[in-house]
């Protein structure tokens, strides 16, 4: 194929701003542990093998310490001409990926799959804890348009923050108004597994029952025209994660967004 597309892998094994449960720093390598161990192969739902079919990159793993050192680390990798695929990690290392990301290229919306809308101005004291990080991208205005999918635990104060930003959600009570979605920019995709029901994602921190069913994800994942620029899959907590369930659905979630963005980079 020429001029292959590039698809770049990077883990963040970081779960420091986690609030309630530790682990989600062993994410990326059991991600990665499924990826490799033969019991799935590497051909896409959108007729693609990810790996034969681009320059698939894995970049390993940031190895980082401090929070803040994100920012420098991952703007040291992001060409915006390559697609990034980032594994948390929790959910935290969202802002700084985005803020990354927005140093170089703009115009571009979020469409984030979760059960939590992770924008409380700050949680515990922490405005850098994973509950907290859409807040701190639509103050710095760091994306053009929030689209969350799948909430089903608005507090009141999130709410205010909701209507504040102007963020658009589409809770679980409302999930079939996702069909009715207009995209129009380049998106960012941020997948949170506890969007997901503990019944086919029981390793994550937080279980949210009533969640998100992964075929009609993936089916509305699929049907996106719009081109992926970069994603990340977050909090898998493998301490939790019975017969790497959840792991299996990272890794399937993993592939087709590679397939995503084969095809739009192949058009």
């Amino acid at each position: 194929m020429p001029n292959r597309p590039v698809i770049n892998l990077i883990g963040i094994p970081y779960d420091q701003k986690s609030s309630y449960m530790r682990g989600a720093a062993g994410a990326p390598s059991n991600i990665r542990y499924t990826m490799n161990d033969g019991s799935s192969n590497d051909w896409t739902e959108t007729g693609y093998n990810f790996r034969a079919d681009a320059d698939f990159r894995d970049l390993g793993d940031l190895q980082i310490h401090e929070h803040q050192d994100l920012f420098k680390e991952i703007a040291s990798r992001y060409h915006p001409e390559e697609a990034f695929i980032f594994l948390g990690g929790d959910h935290s290392i969202t802002y700084p990926i985005i803020k990354s990301i927005h140093q170089k290229r703009q115009g571009f919306d979020i469409l984030h799959f979760d059960a939590h809308t992770d924008l409380y101005h700050d949680f515990e004291g922490d405005q850098y804890s994973h509950a907290c990080p859409f807040a701190r991208i639509m103050e710095e205005g760091l994306c053009h348009r929030l689209i969350q999918v799948g909430i089903r635990t608005i507090t009141r104060h999130q709410q205010e923050q909701i209507e504040k930003f102007g963020v658009e959600v589409i809770t679980m009570r409302k999930l079939a108004q996702i069909h009715q979605l207009k995209l129009t920019r380049p998106l960012y995709i941020s997948i949170d597994l506890d969007g997901f029901d503990p019944a086919y994602a029981p390793g994550v921190s937080h279980h949210e029952p009533g969640g998100l069913i992964p075929r009609e994800i993936i089916n509305y994942l699929l049907s996106i025209e719009q081109e992926i620029i970069a994603a990340d899959i977050v909090e898998l907590n493998p301490r939790r994660d019975h017969e790497r369930m959840t792991s299996a659905l990272a890794y399937k979630l993993l592939k087709e967004l590679c397939g995503m963005m084969i095809r739009h980079q192949s058009n």
